[in-house]
């Protein structure tokens, strides 16, 4: 069984003489991306797992949603695998990278954008996510062995985001 949250990056601000790509988090984004990695940290506890592998755009607002998830995770910053190809992606692009993952990883989380991240994740569950909102999280199981095998279909565990009680 292999384990997979798809994140979009947290609420970023629209600064004049940036570029998309270079947009960084508002303070919203900032004070959600914590509450969300303390969920996900708990969620994981509870699950008896560990996360594995985090993967990130590394376009800005999505650098520092993994930065402040990896804290809330204890998991080490220097670890989180940075992809440029993530950046605004098209939910293809983001499977071939799933299924490229290292099979001793069995809980990996990914951050990227929309529309790819949602789109991606109603093809995966048959679930009407809409608009995934800033800094959501939808947890997905592969029943299989090998990342290789990870196909067009998936188990849906779980959907979170900030404004969830």
């Amino acid at each position: 069984m292999k384990r997979l949250i798809l994140i979009r990056h947290a609420k970023s601000s629209w600064n004049e003489g940036v570029t998309d790509f270079e947009r960084s988090l508002n303070g919203r984004g900032l004070s959600d991306a914590p509450l969300m990695g303390e969920r996900l940290s708990a969620r994981l506890a509870n699950a008896e797992l560990s996360l594995d592998v985090l993967i990130s755009s590394s376009a800005i607002r999505a650098e520092q949603t993994s930065r402040l998830l990896a804290q809330s995770l204890s998991f080490p910053e220097q670890s989180i695998e940075w992809r440029k190809e993530l950046y605004l992606s098209s939910p293809d692009t983001i499977q071939d990278i799933i299924r490229h993952l290292p099979d001793d990883a069995k809980t990996v989380a990914l951050v990227a954008h929309n529309p790819g991240i949602t789109e991606l994740a109603e093809k995966l569950t048959g679930e009407f996510f809409g608009s995934m909102p800033t800094c959501s999280m939808v947890t997905i199981e592969f029943p299989v062995d090998h990342w290789l095998d990870a196909g067009s279909w998936a188990d849906f565990v779980d959907y979170d985001f900030p404004k969830a009680k």
